[in-house]
């Protein structure tokens, strides 16, 4: 029997919500025809955002988005994005499919997307190509109340009170796509960005320095030691790839072996995310700099006859199985890791919605965000196997109670769990599940294969977990 030991009374950090954030690019179908729909007659919109794709982000309490990038953010130029939309200036998006961008959707209408969706928004500025005055520039024309031509700029563009913007990173990936800069360079450039991103009235800024990759620690060492006192969050990016960069695998036709491949690489996040942090708490002592992987997912071959800029990739319940592995490591590090931004929200990679024309799905990793948005500002507490097993759990209190989720990974073995509780007494249990098949996954013909259920296999604390599950238990107390 594995033993699952949940003591209440020892309660770690409060796990914050922005861990559950996603991440939407100008790549491939993300943004246009995904998330921004225009005037398209055929699709029901609000001010050009596609209704059901909000709806159905708002259920799973989407707390931040991250915009416009990724490797996009250091081409963008913010201006070319602002104003009447047909004369705003077309740009080639060399990063992904070489399509023209016609920047219809810019400034305002992310502020509009992230109005809807009821989440805070994360804007990456451009360091790549851009200058410190565009970004600084950037920053006035969002969130200055008072006099000035940036502020001036945006009334005239039809936003006459100033936004809130909190969280503003200072590049992307510049160690590849943002600009290949050596690590002291970057930190120079760095502080020299943060001493112009000032913050206005009552909108704090949160700079956000861009971290490092896998195992990538010198950069970690070289830019915290450099800059570390400015910031006040570093990034960390982490893709789970079964193949090799050039034969990544497919999505959806893959082997037993492929699958368990899969999952150990997953789980090896949890190893960088403790070293890059032994690293910063070097030089963060105080641990006043917190850690955001703002780039995290699985990455396969693209679907057979799409783009291969666009990483169109369909989602099974192997991604599940990442996902639900992700949030569960995430949130034990619950004391540092303040956010997280799931590679990519829509058509893009591990994405939780897959759209084709009016059509729309939910995919299972889409279903895993739904399992755990209880865990979202609770409280997390201690949690553990009794010994060394493949299954993995975290737990939290909230209002209501306790609130645990456990994964088991195993393509084919369930496995008995019992609960063993300390300085908690429940009154009620419910719990819920999703499972299937390791390639199990949602299609438009078939948009309900997989899909979450009543989990009524729970008693008296004891449970069976199926191969290739999430469950999330609720007890009330």
């Amino acid at each position: 029997m594995n033993r699952l030991q949940i003591n209440t009374n020892d309660k770690k950090s409060k796990i914050n919500k922005n861990i559950y954030g996603h991440f939407a690019e100008h790549l491939g179908r993300c943004i246009y025809d995904g998330l921004y729909v225009g005037e398209n007659p055929n699709i029901e919109h609000v001010n050009g955002m596609r209704a059901d794709v909000v709806e159905a982000l708002r259920h799973i309490k989407i707390p931040v988005l991250r915009w416009p990038g990724g490797c996009f953010a250091d081409s963008y130029h913010w201006k070319d994005g602002i104003g009447e939309k047909s004369t705003r200036k077309k740009m080639v998006n060399t990063h992904w499919g070489g399509v023209t961008e016609d920047n219809s959707f810019g400034t305002h209408e992310f502020m509009e997307l992230c109005r809807q969706l009821g989440c805070e928004p994360y804007i990456n500025g451009n360091m790549g190509s851009g200058t410190v005055q565009e970004m600084s520039e950037w920053v006035e024309y969002l969130t200055f109340g008072g006099v000035s031509s940036m502020s001036e700029l945006r009334e005239a563009n039809g936003q006459k009170d100033a936004w809130r913007v909190k969280y503003w990173g200072v590049g992307n990936e510049n160690w590849g796509c943002g600009g290949n800069m050596r690590p002291e360079f970057y930190a120079d450039q760095y502080r020299r960005y943060a001493t112009y991103i000032r913050s206005f009235g009552e909108n704090k800024i949160y700079k956000i320095a861009c971290g490092s990759h896998d195992d990538n620690y010198e950069w970690t060492e070289t830019v915290m030691k450099l800059a570390g006192r400015y910031m006040d969050a570093f990034t960390l990016h982490y893709y789970t790839i079964p193949g090799e960069w050039s034969k990544k695998g497919s999505a959806t036709d893959f082997t037993e072996e492929e699958y368990n491949t899969t999952i150990a690489k997953a789980v090896k996040i949890k190893d960088y995310i403790s070293n890059h942090l032994q690293i910063m708490n070097r030089y963060d002592p105080e641990h006043r700099v917190g850690l955001i992987i703002d780039e995290w997912g699985t990455w396969y071959d693209v679907e057979p006859g799409t783009n291969p800029g666009f990483l169109y990739q369909q989602n099974t319940m192997r991604d599940a199985m990442v996902a639900a592995l992700s949030f569960n490591i995430f949130n034990g590090f619950a004391d540092r890791v303040v956010m997280a931004n799931i590679a990519q929200t829509l058509n893009v990679l591990q994405s939780v919605i897959l759209t084709e024309g009016a059509q729309m799905l939910l995919t299972p990793t889409y279903h895993v965000f739904d399992l755990y948005k209880k865990h979202q500002e609770a409280t997390a507490v201690y949690s553990a196997f009794n010994e060394a097993t493949e299954l993995s759990a975290s737990a939290s209190l909230n209002d209501a109670g306790l609130f645990i989720t456990l994964v088991n990974p195993s393509a084919g073995e369930a496995f008995p769990v019992e609960l063993a509780l300390s300085g908690f007494e429940p009154k009620r249990a419910s719990a819920r599940i999703l499972s299937g098949g390791i390639r199990d996954h949602n299609t438009f013909d078939e948009p309900n294969k997989v899909k979450i259920a009543v989990f009524e296999g729970i008693d008296r604390l004891r449970l069976s977990l199926p191969p290739c599950s999430v469950v999330a238990v609720e007890l009330l107390g």
